[in-house]
């Protein structure tokens, strides 16, 4: 006699789901059931075939099979992540490599041409980065190399400036002793000697003190501001500048934190400056704003030309004056930017001219002034 039925099983009612389903039950259970498969007979549909038979048989093919296709996928996988790392490797992984590689070689040694990157000719982003890096890489080079060589220069200027100065010293002492002698010839010509010898020893001067301003350092203190003006005031006064009216409306509990002989030098160089282009009225105002002070300093003086005004803080290009170093205003910006401060000019035409200054209320500690 035929075993009992398990499961009944007809193939032309069941659906595509529902014989996925009953395949993997078939895969998850462990009994051996009694199968009976009932379906039309391929190109007879008019006969019908039942078939009783056992489940094991048909699981441990269907988990043989399984394993086959299970091995044959994890083949398939290592091969396509095989490839798929090879592909990274090569066009992402290695190229980001060399880029890192360069630029760590090229920050320990800027100056070594060897060092920039030579960019691949590829034009998706990467290739795009690597040659903006190789465009940047050569513009530091050459700037580093051009650094080089004016500090170079540099130091050999103050030197010569130096030495220089010692010598129009010596000339000047003989031009004084030929002031007062007896030929009127030389009382005539002097004045002149003199006063260009002034004009090359101040030059020398402020040569050798911008050269310095590098290892110049802040000593803050509390300082009024109202005080420090009448002081710069008074100093532009007693080195010629007579003839200017300051008018001076600031606070007087209006304090600041900066170094006195430092800011000192900031607003007597903008008096001088005034003074020599013929001013006659300085005004300098300031108001407190979030943490800072905005300092107002203004001239009748006949205005900056177009043309100095776009190089006025560059040293030795900004001078507006015959005989002028163009060095006061680049010291007075590297002096309030070393306090946290700025300096920029405002208005400037027949009526006179503006400068805008800014400094914090508390200065920066433990900085150090840097030539432009």
């Amino acid at each position: 006699m035929p075993p009992a039925i398990d499961l009944r099983i007809d193939l032309e009612t069941g659906g595509f789901f529902t014989l996925i389903g009953d395949a993997f039950m078939t895969l998850v259970q462990n009994r051996n059931r009694v199968l009976r498969v009932m379906g039309k007979l391929p190109g007879t549909p008019r006969l019908t075939v039942e078939v009783v038979m056992d489940e094991a048989p048909m699981r441990e093919a269907m988990l043989d099979y399984s394993r086959r296709i299970l091995a044959l996928s994890i083949f398939i996988s290592l091969i396509t992540a095989g490839l798929v790392f090879a592909a990274l490797q090569w066009l992402i992984v290695a190229p980001l490599r060399r880029t890192t590689a360069a630029m760590t070689a090229f920050r320990k040694d800027p100056e070594n041409a060897l060092n920039i990157i030579h960019p691949s000719p590829r034009s998706d982003e990467l290739g795009t980065a690597q040659r903006e890096l190789a465009v940047m890489q050569e513009e530091l080079h050459a700037a580093l190399g051009q650094r080089a060589r004016l500090a170079a220069l540099g130091t050999a200027v103050a030197k010569i400036n130096h030495d220089l100065r010692n010598m129009l010293a010596t000339a000047q002492l003989v031009s004084e002793r030929l002031a007062g002698s007896g030929d009127p010839d030389a009382r005539k010509w002097a004045p002149r000697i003199i006063d260009a010898l002034d004009r090359a020893i101040r030059l020398c001067s402020q040569t050798l003190d911008f050269a310095r301003q590098g290892v110049a350092a802040i000593q803050p203190a509390r300082l009024s501001l109202a005080a420090l003006i009448a002081d710069a005031a008074a100093e532009t006064e007693a080195v010629g500048a007579a003839e200017v009216a300051w008018d001076i409306r600031v606070p007087e509990s209006m304090e600041i934190e900066g170094d006195r002989d430092q800011l000192l030098r900031v607003f007597v160089n903008l008096g001088k400056n005034a003074a020599e282009a013929g001013a006659t009225r300085i005004e300098v105002d300031a108001a407190a704003r979030n943490g800072a002070v905005d300092i107002r300093f203004a001239d009748d003086g006949p205005g900056v030309p177009e043309a100095a005004r776009e190089a006025l803080f560059t040293p030795f290009a900004g001078s507006a004056r015959a005989g002028g170093t163009g060095l006061g205003l680049p010291i007075a910006r590297d002096i309030l930017r070393a306090h946290g401060g700025s300096i920029e000019i405002g208005a400037s035409g027949e009526a006179g001219t503006v400068f805008r200054l800014t400094l914090p209320r508390r200065a920066r500690r433990r900085r150090r002034l840097r030539a432009a």
